[in-house]
C-alpha cells in the first residue's frame, strides 16, 4: 500500500509538470492564431488573446467588417477538425472529461487531446466568444489518460490521473492551485459532493503545475484588485444578498439558454462541420456593435473591476455576451464556458456597484464567483478560484456568503420549475449514488453478497455487463439458468414476502433503488412507481413481469443517452473505450 502511494505521488508530480507544459502550449497557440488572424487582418486584439498572462491593456483600432470573415473561417476550420476526426471534442470540453470519469473509466481517445487544443486555439484566436477552461480541462485530462496507457494503470488509477491532469492544467493557466484542485473533484457532481479521496493528488498536481508556471511566467494573479478591499458593513452584506439573488437567477437562465440553443443547432439540417461557422457568424454580427464579446473577455472583466465601464454598457454587455458565447460553443465551436460566465458575473457586479454606490472591485469580483458558482453548481471551488485569480483574499468571506446564496437560489428554482437543464455541465450527475463508477461497485457488492443463492461466478461480473444492466436493462444470464434484470416500475405493485425474502410473482427482488438510495428488500413493504428494481428469476418469471417495467433506467442511462445523441448528431460512431 505504501509503495503504491509512493508511485502515485510520483505520477502526480509528473502529470503536474506535463499539465503546466500543456497549458503553456495552449497559450502559445492562442497568441499565434490571434496574431495572424484578428490582429493582422482585422486590426483587433482582444486583451485575453495577446496579453493572456500579462496586466497590460490594449487600445483597439480595427476594421469591424473584417471581423466577420475572420471569425467565420475560424469556425469552418474548427468544425472541420472536430467533426471529421473527433466529434466528442465539440463544445466546451469539461463535459467530455467529466463523462469519461463517470462512464469510461477515465478513457479519452488520444486523438482528442491535440485536436481539442488546436481547434480551441483556432476558435478563440479568431474571435470566438469562449474561454480557455474547457479546452484546458479536456486537453490536460487527455494527457492524464495517455499517461495511464504509458503506465499500464488500473481503471481506478486512470480515473485519478484524469482528475489530476484536469486540476494541473487549470492551475497552470488560471494560477489558482487550491481552487482548481477542488474544482476537479467538485465539478463531477451537481449536488454538494466531492471525490474526496482524490483531493490530495489533485492538490499536489495543481501546486506542482502552479510552481512550474510561476518560475516560467511570473507569479502575478490574472486580475488586479486594490489591496484594501473590505466588506464589513451590514449594508454591504444586504447589497451582496441582492447580488446573490440575481446571480442565482442568471445561474438558472444561463444553462437553459445554452443547452436549448445547442439543441436548436442540432436540429438544423446542415452538416455539423458547418454549424460552428454559423454560430461564429452570429457572434460576428453581435461584435459589430459590441466587440467586447470577442474572445474570453478577460480585459473587459478587468475594466469592470476597475469601474471603467458605464452602467448602460454593462447591462448591454451582460446580454450580448450571454448570447455570443452561447452561439460560439453551443453550435459546436471549441471553447470553454468559465471565462464567459465570469464576464457575465463581472458585468452584473458592476451594475450592482453602480446602483448601490459601492466599490466596483468588490461587487465585480464577487459577482464573477456567484454567477459561475451557481450556474456550474461548483460553489466551493469557485469561491477559492476567483479569490486566487484576483488576489482578493480579503473578500473570501463575503464571496462565500454571496456564492452560497446564489447556489441555493439556483438549486431551489431549478427544482421548483422542473427545468430540463440544471447546470452548465450536462455530464454532472447528482451525487455518487447516480454515478456509474460507484454504482458498478455497489451492484458488484450486492451480487457478491448473493453469490451462493444465485450461483454466480464472481469473475463473470464484468464492469461492462453491470453497466449494460444498469443503463439498458440488458439481462445478465446466470450459470444456473436464472436471469438478472434491472428496470423501472411503471406502476405501484404489491410484492409478497416468503421466508423473509421479497418476491414479485415468481421473481426474487434483490434490491430497490429509490430516491438515490439502494434499499434492501427488508426495508420496504411495497414497491412504488418509478422504483428501479433489481430482480432475479428464471426466464419465464422475468417474462411475466417485464411489461410492468421500463427497461431503461433514466437515472443511470443519462450519460449513455448523451453519448448516443452525440453519435446521432455527428452521424459517426464515437468509441467510448
Amino acid at each position: 500500500m505504501k509503495k503504491r502511494r509512493s508511485f502515485l505521488l510520483l505520477d502526480t508530480v509528473i502529470i503536474g509538470l506535463i499539465g503546466a507544459a500543456s497549458a503553456q502550449i495552449f497559450v502559445f497557440l492562442l497568441k499565434f492564431v490571434g496574431h495572424y488572424s484578428l490582429t493582422l487582418i482585422a486590426g483587433y486584439t482582444p486583451p485575453d488573446v495577446l496579453n493572456i498572462l500579462t496586466d497590460s491593456k490594449v487600445t483597439h483600432t480595427y476594421h469591424s467588417l473584417l471581423i466577420l470573415p475572420v471569425i467565420v473561417v475560424g469556425g469552418l476550420i474548427s468544425g472541420f477538425l472536430v467533426y471529421t476526426f473527433a466529434p466528442e471534442a465539440e463544445g466546451h470540453g469539461t463535459d467530455t472529461a467529466v463523462r469519461a470519469f463517470h462512464r469510461t473509466g477515465g478513457y479519452i481517445r488520444a486523438i482528442v487531446t491535440p485536436l481539442k487544443i488546436v481547434a480551441s486555439a483556432i476558435t478563440i484566436g479568431t474571435g470566438g466568444s469562449a474561454g480557455r477552461e474547457g479546452p484546458t480541462a479536456l486537453f490536460s485530462s487527455g494527457v492524464g489518460s495517455i499517461y495511464a496507457d504509458f503506465r499500464k494503470a488500473t481503471i481506478e488509477e486512470r480515473r485519478l490521473f484524469v482528475l489530476i491532469g484536469m486540476a494541473s492544467g487549470l492551475s497552470a493557466i488560471f494560477r489558482a492551485p487550491i481552487g482548481t484542485s477542488i474544482f476537479a473533484i467538485e465539478v463531477l457532481y451537481s449536488d454538494m459532493e466531492f471525490e474526496a479521496s482524490a483531493l490530495v493528488y489533485t492538490l499536489l498536481g495543481s501546486i506542482i503545475a502552479y510552481i512550474a508556471t510561476g518560475f516560467i511566467m511570473g507569479w502575478h494573479s490574472i486580475f488586479n484588485v486594490p489591496t484594501n478591499l473590505q466588506a464589513t458593513n451590514l449594508s454591504v452584506f444586504l447589497y451582496l444578498s441582492v447580488l446573490g439573488l440575481f446571480s442565482g437567477v442568471i445561474g438558472v437562465i444561463l444553462p437553459n439558454v445554452f443547452y436549448y440553443t445547442r439543441d436548436f443547432f442540432h436540429k438544423i439540417k446542415i452538416p455539423p462541420h458547418l454549424k460552428p461557422a454559423l454560430g461564429a457568424l452570429l457572434v460576428g454580427l453581435i461584435a459589430l456593435e459590441f466587440p467586447q464579446v470577442l474572445g474570453g473577455g478577460y480585459g473587459w472583466i478587468q475594466d469592470a473591476i476597475d469601474g471603467r465601464i458605464v452602467v448602460g454598457l454593462l447591462s448591454m454587455l451582460l446580454i450580448a455576451k450571454m448570447f455570443a458565447f452561447t452561439f460560439t460553443v453551443s453550435s459546436g465551436g471549441s471553447g470553454g464556458v468559465f471565462a464567459p460566465t465570469l464576464f457575465l458575473g463581472a458585468m452584473l457586479g458592476g451594475i450592482a456597484a453602480h446602483i448601490f454606490h459601492q466599490p466596483s472591485a468588490i461587487f465585480a469580483v464577487i459577482g464573477m464567483a456567484a454567477v459561475f458558482g451557481s450556474a456550474a453548481r461548483a460553489p466551493l471551488a469557485t469561491i477559492i478560484m476567483v479569490t486566487e485569480m484576483t488576489g482578493g483574499y480579503s473578500l473570501l468571506s463575503p464571496a462565500a456568503f454571496t456564492v452560497l446564496l446564489a447556489y441555493l437560489i439556483q438549486v431551489t428554482l431549478t427544482d421548483k420549475l422542473e427545468l430540463k437543464y440544471s447546470s452548465l455541465y450536462e455530464a454532472q450527475v447528482l451525487n455518487k449514488s447516480h454515478s456509474p463508477v460507484h454504482q458498478i461497485e455497489t451492484l458488484k457488492n450486492i451480487l457478491l453478497c448473493n453469490l451462493s443463492s444465485l450461483s454466480i461466478d464472481a469473475k463473470a461480473l464484468s464492469d461492462d455487463k453491470i453497466l449494460n444492466l444498469l443503463e439498458s436493462g440488458i439481462p445478465i444470464e446466470l450459470q444456473n439458468g436464472k436471469t438478472l434484470f434491472f428496470g423501472t416500475l411503471t406502476k405501484n405493485i404489491d410484492a409478497k414476502r416468503i421466508d423473509g425474502e421479497l418476491f414479485y410473482k415468481e421473481a426474487k427482488i434483490l434490491y430497490i433503488f429509490r430516491n438515490g438510495v439502494w434499499l434492501h428488500p427488508n426495508e420496504v413493504d411495497s414497491l412504488r412507481k418509478n422504483d428501479e428494481v433489481l430482480v432475479c428469476g428464471n426466464q419465464d418469471a422475468i417474462d411475466s413481469i417485464k411489461n410492468d417495467f421500463t427497461r431503461i433506467s433514466y437515472i443511470f442511462s443519462k450519460l449513455k443517452n448523451q453519448h448516443i445523441r452525440l453519435e446521432k448528431y455527428a452521424k459517426k460512431y464515437i468509441p467510448s473505450k
